[in-house]
């Protein structure tokens, strides 16, 4: 039944037993109206629009909800369809809106891949430059410090050396700018290996105390899997450092049996509700890519902990 026909049925049952209660009860209309047939058609009516409300507010509800679900819908939380129950306008309308979802989330997801895809090249190819050209030049830089340094004479020679001093630590810095672009650890020794190097890394330069708790005997995962762990670890760690005012942050990665998890936790001042700021939408389209889920929960003064569940695909035997 369509839209137009379910309202018109709702109205014309309430008129229609509005009329037949005219025609059978006892009550006349006299004229003038006295005061209790007033009251007694004021009352009618009043049932009638509240019964009419009432069977109004059971048809539109499918429409009540889409509304609900179109103003809260977010497609970097996908799954959220309406059930598609009977036929008519309406519930076409609902079929046509959950296709949309699809579609949108689909694209979404097609869109952020290409975007992180060309994120992770220019990643590269600024690591590889900075590798090359400028690792490069400050080493020979360091180097000509030296030799002058060593020919030369006081009080020369100690400006030569602290001069060598900076560049070292400067040349340590762009090293380290390498390592964050482009995590070779990743690629030459496997997840473990990076986030543990991650994690002494940030504890070195942050002064958070970190906790490593990873599981031996994790499954084999594929490039881009691995990749998207680093990042989100990565990017929570940098959150923690940079927001949550921690003393103390717990790095952990465990095998499910039907998943692989990630958790982030720091014991820093929680929000008691997540903003959603770049780092963590980034966050969540890289778990789209790879068909994972992320939830976040911050507490007040109990900290936030960010988790990644990536499934695990069965082959078939």
């Amino acid at each position: 039944m369509s839209l137009f026909w379910r309202i018109f049925a709702l109205n014309a049952v309430v008129l229609g037993s509005a009329t037949a209660l005219l025609l059978w009860a006892p009550v006349t209309v006299s004229v003038p109206v006295v005061l209790t047939e007033a009251v007694i058609l004021v009352a009618g009516l009043a049932v009638m629009l509240v019964a009419n409300a009432a069977l109004l507010r059971i048809g539109l509800a499918p429409l009540d909800r889409l509304t609900r679900l179109m103003t809260t819908v977010d497609l970097l939380h996908p799954g959220h369809r309406l059930p598609e129950r009977g036929r008519g306008e309406t519930a076409e309308l609902i079929r046509t809106f959950n296709a949309m979802l699809e579609r949108l989330e689909h694209e979404r997801a097609s869109s952020s891949a290409r975007a992180l895809f060309a994120q992770e090249a220019e990643r590269r190819r600024i690591a590889q430059e900075l590798h090359d050209e400028v690792g490069q030049s400050m080493t020979a830089i360091l180097l000509a410090l030296k030799r002058a340094a060593d020919d030369a004479e006081e009080p020369l020679r100690g400006e030569l050396r602290q001069a060598q001093e900076i560049t070292r630590g400067s040349l340590d810095e762009v090293r380290r700018l390498v390592r964050r672009l482009r995590p070779g650890v990743l690629e030459d020794l496997g997840l473990v290996s990076a986030l543990t190097s991650l994690t002494s890394e940030f504890a070195t330069h942050v002064g958070l105390r970190v906790v490593r708790r990873f599981e031996t005997g994790l499954p084999v995962l594929d490039e881009q899997t691995e990749l998207v762990l680093y990042r989100v670890a990565q990017e929570a760690l940098t959150n923690a450092a940079r927001h949550a005012e921690a003393g103390q942050v717990e790095v952990g990665l465990r095998h499910t049996g039907e998943a692989v998890v990630l958790a982030v936790v720091d014991d820093g001042r929680g929000t008691g509700a997540t903003r959603e700021g770049a780092g963590m939408r980034g966050m969540r389209e890289r778990a789209l890519l790879i068909g994972a889920t992320l939830d976040v929960v911050s507490q007040p003064q109990s900290g936030t902990t960010v988790r990644l569940t990536v499934p695990l695909v069965r082959k078939q035997p």
